[in-house]
Protein backbone atom coordinates (compact mmCIF):
# COMPACT_ATOMS: atom_id res chain seq x y z
CA UNK A 1 0.00 0.00 0.00
CA UNK A 2 2.83 2.49 0.95
CA UNK A 3 5.20 0.96 -1.86
CA UNK A 4 6.14 4.28 -4.00
CA UNK A 5 4.47 6.86 -1.96
CA UNK A 6 8.08 7.93 -0.60
CA UNK A 7 6.32 7.16 3.08
CA UNK A 8 7.32 4.39 5.57
CA UNK A 9 5.50 2.45 8.06
CA UNK A 10 6.05 0.23 11.24
CA UNK A 11 3.11 -1.87 13.26
CA UNK A 12 3.57 -2.16 17.08
CA UNK A 13 1.70 -4.90 19.46
CA UNK A 14 -1.41 -2.86 21.34
CA UNK A 15 -4.01 -4.11 23.73
CA UNK A 16 -6.90 -5.26 23.64
CA UNK A 17 -7.31 -5.62 19.48
CA UNK A 18 -6.11 -1.91 19.19
CA UNK A 19 -5.45 -0.43 15.89
CA UNK A 20 -4.69 2.84 15.70
CA UNK A 21 -2.55 5.17 13.59
CA UNK A 22 0.33 7.98 14.21
CA UNK A 23 1.77 10.49 12.82
CA UNK A 24 4.87 11.82 13.99
CA UNK A 25 3.25 11.04 17.86
CA UNK A 26 -0.04 12.55 16.75
CA UNK A 27 -3.36 10.10 16.65
CA UNK A 28 -4.92 10.27 13.27
CA UNK A 29 -7.14 7.02 13.33
CA UNK A 30 -7.99 4.75 16.15
CA UNK A 31 -10.29 1.67 15.85
CA UNK A 32 -11.24 1.85 19.24
CA UNK A 33 -12.77 5.10 18.85
CA UNK A 34 -14.35 5.16 15.03
CA UNK A 35 -15.44 1.70 15.98
CA UNK A 36 -14.01 -0.26 12.41
CA UNK A 37 -10.78 -0.80 10.78
CA UNK A 38 -9.83 1.87 8.22
CA UNK A 39 -10.85 1.60 4.37
CA UNK A 40 -7.70 0.53 2.47
CA UNK A 41 -7.10 3.73 1.14
CA UNK A 42 -7.98 5.85 3.77
CA UNK A 43 -4.78 5.44 6.12
CA UNK A 44 -2.58 6.75 3.17
CA UNK A 45 -4.67 9.68 2.63
CA UNK A 46 -4.58 10.61 6.64
CA UNK A 47 -0.44 9.77 6.39
CA UNK A 48 0.18 11.33 3.23
CA UNK A 49 -1.97 14.81 4.11
CA UNK A 50 0.35 15.50 6.99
Amino acid sequence: MLEGSGLAASAQEGEHSQFDVLVDGELVFSKQREGRFPEEDEVLGLVSSR
